[in-house]
């Protein structure tokens, strides 16, 4: 779960400078967002907790099929 999306940028410049690997920079900054805590708690009270709990399910294996896209194109 994310808990601090500010920090992470700063660490995802210091992951795409020391490996020069945007695929693994964009999968873990979107992984982020598709795992914000306060975002799932605002889907679970305002919508219900069937779309709170669909929001990681089903971004998360779309980013990472993006990466491994990234992984082979790139």
């Amino acid at each position: 779960m994310e808990v601090c999306s500010e920090g992470t940028t700063v660490l995802a410049f210091e992951l795409y400078k020391n490996t020069n690997a945007i695929r693994n920079v964009f999968v873990f900054l979107m992984t982020g967002v598709a795992t914000d805590y306060t975002k799932i708690e605002l889907l679970w009270s305002n919508i219900g907790r069937r779309t709170a709990l669909l929001l990681p399910l089903l971004t998360l294996p779309h980013i990472i099929l993006i990466g491994i896209g990234f992984n082979y194109f790139f």
